[in-house]
Formats: structure tokens, C-alpha cells, sequence
């Protein structure tokens, strides 16, 4: 039997992991900030499919937090064999219209916190000669969408440069790069998203069945969805002068609703913003 470890485990992709793994019958370790959600989670997890399910509480933005998760995924005498790195939350504002505070917490739970967990991970997998990481990226990465995009950039070629390092030793790494996910993300950082066009939106089950289809084909970027496939060849290829054009404005003209909203901490999962 294997063991994952899913950080924002309680709320759309990191849940549609959640459920998704426990329906193999994989163990599972979950991790978000709310303690009564993830228990409320691991006891239907546990009474649908009989699994272990080993309850996390942390938040990421926070170092001692975070640690304790480096600890969980360095326990060689409790091995994880998949880690999903999906917490995040999105600033709905200007750079400098937000505070610093706002920008080094999101940073801490999208680059900083992947990194962290990644790097606790990784020995044991070497050691044990397979496992596999799975970073929520978002195809965000690939525009000039603000510190969310740079991010997620860093979020990509951290798993693509991963992925070179360890597959020698059976170790895979994967950077999945979903687009606008039915979630709660947008409700949660206060945006309205009502001008959406529908075949713009994916299903957060359909990302996660891609991904662990895509993760165990060895894949590096997971890019679920036609239109995103086709959007982000264009974005990644595109003169940069055209892309920066149509990557957007100020939050406000991008359906902004609050000033300087913001959700906070690794409750929420990371689908394209």
C-alpha cells in the first residue's frame, strides 16, 4: 500500500486528489489549516474505503508549520510515496497596492513551502529507489499575471529541473499546469468571475484524474484540457511583447471586487487565477 501526502487537502483539486487516491487505496496524509475540516474529511475517507488517513493541521505561510510537515515527509520509518504540493491562494491586487505582508505570505505557501516539502521528501524516495511529486502549477505560469504568474513560474522549471535530477533514481517529478478549475479559489480571494466563458472552466476531478494519469506516464508538465493545451503552446511561444499585451491589466478591469482581497493559507487549492 502506498502513502500521499496532499497539502490543501479540503477544498476543490487538493479534495479531488483526496478522494480520488483513497478510491485506489492509497493512505493518505492530509494536510490544511482547518483541523475540524481535515477531520471531517479523514472520517469519510476512512469509513468509504477503508484506508489510513493521518491528520495535519498547518499552515505554510508559518515556518514552524511548515517544518512540521518537512518532518512528517522525512520520517524514513513512515515512508510517503507521493507528495502533492497544491496549497495556495491568490492576492486580488496591484503589487503596490497591496501590503508586503500579503505578497511574502502568498510567496511563502507557493514557492517557498513547495520547496521546503520537496526537499524533505526527496531523500527517501532516492533512497527507496521510486516515488513521485506532483506540484500544482497553474498555466498562469506561462502570462505576466503579477507575483501569482512569477510564482507559479518558479513552481514549473523547479519540477521540470527536479525531474532531471532524480529520475535516474525511479523518482518522478511533475509540474501540473491546470487552467480556470471549477473551485472555490475565485469565491474565496473575493473575484467575480461571472463574464467566464463556460468552455474556459475545467472540473477539478477531470484535472485530477489527468494529472495522476499524466504522473504515471512519466510525465513532467501535466497540461489538463484542450483549450489550455492549445493556450499555452501559444504562451510559451508567442513574442513575449504580444503575450505581456493580452496577459491583462489592472485587477479591477480584471473583475476585481474588493480592494486588496486576499485568501489566506493552504485551505485553498490552486487552480488558474
Amino acid at each position: 500500500m502506498t502513502t500521499a501526502l496532499i497539502t490543501g487537502a479540503t477544498a476543490g483539486i487538493g479534495l479531488s486528489f483526496a478522494n480520488q487516491l483513497a478510491a485506489a487505496g492509497t493512505h493518505l496524509v492530509v494536510v490544511a489549516r482547518r483541523h475540524d475540516r481535515l477531520e471531517e474529511l479523514a472520517a469519510r475517507l476512512r469509513e468509504q474505503h477503508g484506508i489510513d488517513v493521518e491528520v495535519l493541521a498547518a499552515d505554510l505561510s508559518v515556518r514552524d508549520d511548515c517544518i512540521r510537515v518537512e518532518a512528517r515527509l522525512a520520517d524514513l520509518a513512515r515512508p510517503v510515496d507521493l507528495l502533492v504540493n497544491n496549497a495556495g491562494f491568490a492576492v486580488n491586487d496591484w503589487f503596490y497596492e497591496s501590503t508586503i505582508d500579503q505578497q511574502q505570505e502568498m510567496f511563502d505557501v507557493l514557492v517557498t513551502a513547495v520547496m521546503r516539502l520537496s526537499h524533505a521528501a526527496l531523500p527517501g524516495m532516492v533512497v527507496r529507489g521510486h516515488g513521485t511529486i506532483i506540484n500544482v502549477s497553474s498555466v498562469a505560469a506561462w502570462i505576466a499575471g503579477g507575483t501569482y504568474s512569477a510564482a507559479k513560474a518558479y513552481c514549473t522549471v523547479f519540477s521540470e529541473s527536479l525531474d532531471r535530477e532524480v529520475s535516474g533514481a525511479g523518482v518522478r517529478v511533475m509540474a501540473l499546469a491546470p487552467g480556470f478549475t471549477h473551485t472555490d479559489f475565485h469565491e474565496s480571494a473575493e473575484m467575480n468571475m461571472s463574464g467566464m466563458k463556460e468552455w474556459m472552466w475545467l472540473n477539478a476531478d477531470d484535472v485530477v484524474a489527468k494529472a495522476l494519469k499524466d504522473a504515471r506516464k512519466g510525465k513532467v508538465v501535466s497540461v489538463p484540457g484542450a483549450q489550455y493545451k492549445m493556450l499555452s503552446v501559444m504562451a510559451q511561444y508567442f513574442p513575449r511583447p504580444l503575450v505581456r499585451a493580452l496577459s491583462g491589466s489592472r485587477p479591477n478591469e480584471r473583475n476585481r471586487v474588493k480592494e486588496a482581497s486576499v485568501t489566506q493559507g493552504p485551505d485553498q487549492p490552486a487552480s488558474m487565477r
